[in-house]
């Protein structure tokens, strides 16, 4: 008997798989467009501000001022979209969306910079707030920097403040993202092919005549998440290869842990598919409700907000979303080199919505054969 579930069970897997490899197009799916979106997504998901569009407004006109210009436009951070001896053009340009920050220098800034009081004015276009966030910290370093080498001889500060960030040293906005990127492809690629293979089933009728056959539901569902499950961990590979080789971040952890992080992350990810495909008749219709699944999964994950900072009941709702996990795994394991010890919360939380999936998927399954 056991054997007989076990050749079935086997047959099914191998039909899925002939389904998949005389689909062009899904092979496509599957295996070119994850690649191209973590290019794609890896370049344009990024909080580094580069190449700031900055006004200055340069009303004492000496050396040091135009050494204080030169100490912004020549980092990556500012380049000089304009520039004026009238203070008023600087609040046009603001207006007009024409620089996201402004530098106003003022008269007699070198001999206040001899004597130690000089003073500059930096404004930022709040519109943005984390654009300006972020350039407001550049320039404020920018012009720290040109103070210390114009004053050597200025006095230490009391206290010696030296920061330094661990694990992404440069504050490299990507080393952060891309990971998060590969966790969302995972999940795209196993909830809407799940679904959508199964509705087309549907679509064509074989689904039916697979439930009246000798499989159960449970192998049914087994046999429908296999193939998928090992197309998820093969596109695992070839994105996070990617992720490494092309956009050199960093993996310091264990590859072996990844793996079965991916493997029990897939558990909600295809069961959340194969849900999916019970309330779908048409492949139009789950396709349009995987996103509308997508949208809040992906809000309330952590990948675009900090959880820390959604109010109370909603960091206990995203406790219930496996994408959320799964990304503190994978960059747990790529930027910290994270292990089991620190990451079982999070793969118990993600086995435990791989089986209710699961097993909510199969009760709805034998509902839709009666």
């Amino acid at each position: 008997m056991r054997r007989d579930r076990w050749v079935r069970l086997r047959e099914l897997v191998r039909k899925e798989f002939l389904q998949i490899r005389r689909d062009p197009r899904l092979m496509r799916i599957i295996l070119i467009a994850p690649i191209f979106q973590l290019i794609v997504f890896g370049y344009a998901v990024s909080t580094d501000v580069r190449r700031t569009a900055l006004f200055v407004v340069d009303l004492d006109n000496t050396q040091s001022s135009r050494a204080l210009t030169e100490a912004f436009t020549s980092s990556e951070y500012f380049r000089v979209a304009g520039a004026s001896s009238r203070p008023e053009d600087l609040v046009s340009a603001l207006d007009h969306a024409d620089a996201i920050a402004g530098l106003e220098i003022p008269r007699g800034f070198a001999d206040d910079l001899a004597s130690g009081t000089a003073q500059v004015q930096l404004l930022f276009d709040g519109s943005n707030s984390n654009m300006a966030t972020i350039a407001r910290g550049y320039a404020e370093r920018i012009v720290g920097q040109f103070v210390r080498r114009q004053s050597p001889e200025t006095a230490p500060p009391a206290i010696d403040l030296r920061t330094r960030a661990w694990f992404n040293p440069d504050l490299e906005s990507r080393d952060y993202n891309v990971p998060g990127v590969v966790a969302l492809i995972i999940l795209l690629v196993g909830m809407l092919l799940t679904s959508l293979a199964v509705v087309r089933e549907r679509e064509i009728g074989t689904l039916e005549q697979l439930m009246v056959s000798p499989l159960t539901s449970m192998e049914l569902i087994i046999g429908k998440t296999i193939p998928f499950a090992i197309i998820g961990l093969i596109d695992l590979g070839l994105v996070s290869t990617v992720a490494v080789l092309w956009f050199g971040i960093p993996f310091n952890g264990n590859p072996v842990l990844l793996v079965v992080g991916c493997m029990v992350y897939l558990l909600p990810t295809l069961g959340m598919g194969l849900l999916i495909s019970t309330v779908s008749t048409t492949q139009q219709e789950a396709f349009m409700l995987s996103f509308l699944v997508l949208m809040p999964v992906i809000l309330l994950s952590g990948f675009m907000f900090p959880v820390s900072s959604m109010p109370e009941i909603f960091q206990q709702m995203t406790l219930l979303n496996p994408v959320r996990h799964f990304l503190e795994i994978i960059r747990g394991i790529f930027l910290k080199g994270a292990g089991i010890s620190v990451l079982w919360p999070q793969l118990l939380w993600l086995a435990g919505m791989g089986i209710a999936a699961m097993a909510l998927a199969a009760s709805r399954f034998r509902k839709t054969a009666r």
